[in-house]
């Protein structure tokens, strides 16, 4: 049985994460939220090639590991430079030791990938599917406001725009409690990854009686689309998906200055156009009334034309692949009778230094 320190948690989760919450955001109050995301499994991998071996296969550039990096967000790719995992990769204290997270519907089939193309690398690949758990540790009060109306904002139309680096290296380790700050985006608050002995009530012991222990994981699904991002097989559509088109820049999950790796060319190729007709947009509906969509639901604008397509919703939220410049052109938008609005995340860029690239073919 692990044993928690309680004041060390707790220092933690005040000092790094909610104090500077409340400092940025200037928030009075904050809802913090401990939920187990069962629907998230983790790989180990271990020994001397680990970082070569993914630099290989992964978007994101692994050097920066031996930068100062402890977590990462990626993706693997296949042959035709289509999203095939998304993952998370965590460094942990012991040399050579390292976990992946990866959606549990394809964790065979990562540690599939991952063995055909290790060769003779020096490289240990095991499951941990029944060995440890992934939580998430979120704060529910950041979204609408930081959020603007798409329809107000035509300077991103079609645009590839850099975004600043995430701090990825905070990483705690308390007593085979690894606690890391979610490498995508600053909102989405904490990975924790424990023994799968552990349960929310010891967790919840140690974070503080402000935690509240969410047991419906479709609250962390909602709270993900108010953000605008997608996460695992039920939102991104492995196989089909462009790495660009989920936002993977944005969330600080690819690198356009590595080598080469699985996929590379036409990820490397938009990038130089720097035109980006697609992509994942949080999805407000006004009078949903029990309706019920199908995935890749067609969205269309007042004129009848197709401008993207739903890839998740809960309750009145939801993820849409959208086109960037018919949405913005688009005075209404309806899907099977319901209106919605679009909204652009607060965590977006804002700028871009490619002046020269940021038109958008409108036919």
């Amino acid at each position: 049985m692990i044993k928690l320190r309680r004041a060390s948690i707790l220092y933690i989760l005040k000092q790094y994460y909610f104090s500077n919450f409340i400092k940025y955001h200037s928030r009075q109050a904050i809802a913090r939220n401990l939920v187990y995301l069962e629907h998230r499994s983790l790989i180990q991998l271990t020994n001397n090639d680990v970082l070569p071996f993914l630099q290989g296969l992964t978007t994101n550039d692994m050097r920066h590991f031996d930068e100062g990096a402890v977590s990462m967000y990626s993706i693997l790719l296949n042959t035709k430079g289509r999203v095939l995992f998304d993952i998370i990769i965590y460094k942990v204290q012991e040399q050579g030791l390292f976990y992946i997270e990866c959606d549990s519907t394809v964790l065979i089939n990562l540690i599939k990938h991952l063995q055909l193309y290790k060769l003779r690398k020096n490289v240990n690949i095991k499951t941990m599917e029944n060995s440890m758990k992934v939580w998430s540790v979120y704060d529910t009060n950041i979204i609408y406001q930081n959020y603007c109306n798409l329809q107000n904002n035509h300077n991103f139309e079609g645009k590839l725009l850099p975004c600043g680096v995430n701090n990825y290296k905070y990483h705690k380790f308390i007593d085979n409690i690894l606690i890391y700050n979610d490498p995508r985006i600053f909102e989405l608050g904490f990975r924790i990854l424990t023994e799968s002995n552990i349960t929310h009530t010891e967790l919840i012991n140690y974070l503080g009686p402000n935690i509240s222990i969410v047991k419906d994981i479709s609250d962390y699904r909602s709270f993900r689309y108010k953000l605008g991002i997608g996460e695992g097989v039920q939102d991104l559509l492995f196989g089909v998906s462009f790495p660009l088109e989920i936002n993977c820049d944005y969330l600080h999950g690819l690198s356009f200055h590595k080598g080469c790796y699985i996929g590379q060319e036409l990820t490397a190729r938009t990038h130089h156009t720097g035109v980006i007709r697609k992509r994942l947009m949080p999805l407000i509906f006004n009078n949903i009334n029990g309706k019920n969509f199908e995935y890749d639901e067609k969205i269309i604008n007042d004129n009848g034309n197709i401008v993207g397509k739903i890839r998740g919703y809960v309750g009145t939220v939801g993820l849409g692949l959208m086109r960037i410049g018919e949405t913005i052109a688009s005075k209404t938008l309806f899907v099977k009778g319901c209106t919605l609005k679009i909204v652009k995340p607060q965590w977006w860029p804002q700028e871009s230094p490619k002046i020269g690239a940021l038109k958008i073919n409108k036919h």
